[in-house]
């Protein structure tokens, strides 16, 4: 059973939204922050956002504030990404990340120990 699945991603034009998912299977999770990141051609991965598990607190990175929105519904065990005002430098492999430990890091891809097989978000200008 793969623990992270992510869904959503697509091509869309400039300006455009989307909103993606990652479902998560296992208990281990529970309690602990769930982040997305991103990977452009050529590019390290990248943080995008993150959540606690009680949702209380987000994380972002400057380049996606005011236009990405991180969320998570517990009892369907899933994080969402609700992306808009896209532009074309947002074209990336967006990976869910999830973690069965407690951290205080959360832009560190390494603080994370399970991933997402990635899905693609393609933003023409």
């Amino acid at each position: 059973q793969v623990p992270l699945v992510e869904s959503g991603g697509g091509l869309v034009q400039a300006g455009g939204s989307l909103r993606l998912s990652c479902a998560a299977s296992g208990r281990s999770f529970v309690g602990n922050a769930m982040a997305w990141f991103r990977q452009a051609p050529g590019k390290e991965r990248e943080f995008v956002a993150a959540i606690t598990w009680s949702g209380s607190s987000t994380y972002y990175a400057d380049s996606v504030k005011g236009r990405f929105t991180v969320s998570r519904d517990n009892a369907k065990n899933t994080v969402y990404l609700q992306m808009i005002t896209l532009k074309p430098e947002d074209t990336a492999v967006y990976y869910c990340a999830a973690r069965t430990y407690y951290s205080s890091t959360y832009a560190i891809p390494a603080s994370y120990n399970y991933w997402g097989q990635g899905t693609q978000v393609t933003v023409s200008s």
